[in-house]
């Protein structure tokens, strides 16, 4: 049986019908047509659909939404076509996608991360993209993005 829920998403308050433990990215995607968090697994262990509730990440493919408790960012709402964010006009400077599928994972990762840790090392920087995966190996341009935000 369908819920109304509210959330909050990119600043902006939706009302949304689902069912509780409909898969926050279904709602993401499918009610309010936001198209960054990508399906790749359905287990957790890619990060292609990785959004951030409130200062963390969460794998929205396995986060029922009816548990979301806070303000959910997706890739639309870290920045604008017009005003990217730092680290979107970094991964387009060092072309760091490939196919992009999982570009929104990567990004929205590095964004958690830099906002903890404004300056990771090397280690850091590895151990947190360690649960995002990237088929076409764009790894080294993902992590010259990344270090050229953190320099800045």
């Amino acid at each position: 049986m369908a819920d109304a829920l509210e959330i909050t998403v990119n600043g902006q308050r939706h009302r949304v019908t689902a069912a509780a433990d409909t898969p926050l990215l279904y709602v993401l995607r499918n009610e309010l047509g936001l198209n960054s968090p990508r399906f790749g697994c359905g287990l957790s262990q890619c990060g292609a659909c990785t959004v951030h509730i409130g200062d963390r990440t969460v794998r929205s493919c396995v986060t029922p939404v009816s548990t979301v408790r806070g303000p959910v960012t997706t890739l639309e709402g870290l920045g604008t076509r017009e005003h990217p964010h730092p680290l979107q006009q970094a991964f387009i400077a060092e072309q760091a996608a490939q196919c992009g599928y999982c570009i929104n994972g990567m990004i929205m990762t590095a964004a958690a991360l830099l906002k903890q840790s404004p300056r990771p090392s090397d280690s850091e920087l590895r151990s947190a993209l360690d649960g995002n995966l990237c088929r076409c190996g764009t790894h080294m341009r993902i992590l010259r993005a990344i270090r050229r935000v953190a320099r800045a």
